[in-house]
């Protein structure tokens, strides 16, 4: 294969990333979101002439994060709307195409983390695609207009969802679609001026991701894959992300399957997100109207987001977003996202496309190992937890009581429950279950329920290295096995150290899942049938012993808590 690509845009090189794959970094998917284009749906990207060098990363989204491995975000870079594809050479035929969306709570992160390298996937003989998108404010933050078109929907209400299903949820996604996302969801070519709601969109993320989709359909031909043969697959709110897609009929026919890893359960209503909104704007010391959102740089709503996070982190009396402020989410009731993916999938929406889920068994302590949640030590802190997310006394205490001991990286691994957890423990449990667990599930629950297929696994390997000391299965320590990227030192602190021979063994079966699905369908195991039992499957190492897994969440204790958490 040549390293040289024909796109219809423009020419672009790549790279031989190993002696049987390519890699072309950086292709425009869409135009600059800024300027004239700021808080709009996304443009058509420009064409360029000439050969565009492909063998670096695109500029990342707007953030203040500075991640491992990966670049950060500088003031004026602008061309954040990118695609990076690997490929295997010689390409054999029309190959299966793998979407990643990365996580990073709508805030922050980009394709270029070193987790994410798709050399190993593309070995498989997948074509693998990664991405960059509009992340905090520019991407997820509600931009008031002129007029609403949509009714706020009011926080903790339930969503109308035979409503909200007659307006854009979707039955089938067989065949293609009709729609462009540069001219839909009622992006308007005057896009300097209108002040409607539907030029100025919620959700901008999700409509960069369906451009992007868009894209592949129409170039990835040119790199060997197959646009009716797509998979698209996300971890944390990247997840999320992929789950809106199943049920967003913009999205309709532009990928036949999905991936799910830790799913992030918060939605918001316009009510949240408008007030979100307007704390932001006070921070940034402009209005809250778009003349006066866009009248301050993204550099100015970065650092008034950040502000705002950082008052609710230091308020315990706050309410939820004390335990770990997060700012954007989805938000639902408007054009792009009229109802929530539980609702939608179980209404049979998105039946036609295929679903993979995983969620790992101790995901906030990730959260906690990096300062990014709260710490609570005592009793009354729980209580206070659970009343400000709305949990059930029962749900607290069940916790309390029969929660399994959490192993202590260096300490042998404990094999039998440990009543009485001590209080973070319980905490991080819950919050986790609260947060990913539990609404991974769910989310294959309703899926099965809508009549479509829904494979469940959960990633609980707890000993690593060559000595196979303890290890959390933590957030996002699932991703490096499934990419096949353990080997990469600025993963040692995700995967828990240098990996051993069982690690290895245990991506390489994670790999090939993924690869299968993403071709088939299959990824080796059967499908949720039942949806008033708790089957998974377990990934693990080969030498972990089963009296060593934790087992999956109480379904009883969560049955009186609802999805998806519609809190601040």
């Amino acid at each position: 294969m040549d390293d040289v690509f024909e796109t219809t845009h423009g020419a672009v090189r790549g790279f031989r990333a190993a002696d049987n794959v390519v890699a072309a970094l950086g292709i425009p998917y869409a135009a600059p979101p800024f300027g004239a284009d700021r808080f709009r749906a996304p443009r058509p990207a420009p064409p360029w002439s000439g050969v565009r060098d492909g063998t670096a990363f695109g500029p990342v989204a707007p953030q203040s994060a500075e991640l491992p491995g990966a670049p950060s975000w500088r003031p004026g870079d602008e061309d954040v709307l990118t695609v990076n594809v690997w490929t295997p050479a010689p390409a054999a035929g029309r190959l299966p195409v793998l979407v990643w969306i990365h996580g990073g709570a709508y805030t922050f992160g980009s394709s270029a983390q070193p987790d994410f390298d798709g050399t190993a996937l593309a070995r498989t003989g997948l074509v693998v695609v990664t991405l960059n998108y509009r992340l905090g404010f520019e991407g997820f933050g509600h931009v008031p207009a002129g007029s609403d078109t949509d009714a706020p929907v009011s926080v903790g209400a339930d969503v109308d969802s035979d409503a909200g299903a007659d307006a854009g949820v979707y039955v089938s996604v067989c065949g293609d679609a009709d729609f462009d996302p540069y001219v839909s969801a009622g992006a308007h070519s005057d896009a300097a001026t209108d002040p409607d709601d539907s030029a100025l969109p919620d959700n901008r993320g999700l409509l960069d991701l369906i451009a992007a989709l868009r894209w592949i359909r129409d170039e990835i031909g040119a790199f060997g894959g197959d646009p009716g043969n797509v998979t698209l697959a996300g971890q944390s709110s990247g997840a999320t992300a992929a789950v809106c897609l199943m049920v967003m009929e913009e999205a309709r026919g532009l990928f036949r399957r999905a991936i799910a890893h830790s799913p992030v359960s918060p939605f918001h209503t316009r009510e949240i997100a408008a007030s979100t909104t307007r704390e932001i704007a006070a921070a940034a010391g402009c209005e809250a109207t778009p003349a006066g959102l866009a009248s301050v740089t993204p550099q100015a709503l970065v650092a008034a987001s950040d502000q705002v996070v950082d008052a609710y982190r230091h308020d315990p009396a706050s309410g939820s977003r004390h335990y770990d402020p997060s700012l954007f989410a989805p938000v639902l009731g408007g054009a792009t996202l009229p109802v929530d993916p539980l609702t939608a999938l179980a209404k049979g929406a998105a039946r036609g496309v295929d679903l993979l889920l995983c969620h790992t068994t101790e995901e906030y302590w990730l959260l906690d190992a990096v300062g990014s949640c709260a710490k609570l030590t005592t009793d009354a802190q729980l209580d206070r937890f659970a009343a400000d997310f709305g949990l059930d006394g029962d749900l607290v205490e069940g916790y309390r009581s029969a929660r399994p001991g959490a192993p202590i990286p260096g300490a042998p691994i404990p094999g039998a429950p440990v009543p009485g957890a001590p209080v973070p423990d319980v905490h991080l449990a819950l919050f986790g279950d609260l947060l990913f667990g539990e609404f991974t599930h769910r989310l294959a629950e309703a899926h099965a329920a809508g009549g479509g297929r829904a494979h469940l696994s959960v990633f609980d390997r707890r000993r690593g290295g060559a000595d196979r000391t303890a290890v959390r299965a933590w957030h996002c320590a699932d991703i490096p096995f499934a990419f096949g990227n353990l080997d990469d030192d600025r993963l040692s602190f995700l995967v828990g150290g240098a990996p051993g021979p069982e690690d290895h063994e245990l991506a390489r079966r994670m790999v090939r899942a993924w690869s299968d699905f993403a071709a088939t369908g299959d990824p080796g195991w059967a499908p949720v049938t039942d949806t008033t039992r708790r089957t998974a499957h377990v990934w693990t190492t080969v030498d972990q012993p089963a009296g060593d897994r934790r087992p999956l969440p109480d379904r009883a204790l969560w049955a009186t808590t609802d999805f998806p958490v519609l809190r601040p």
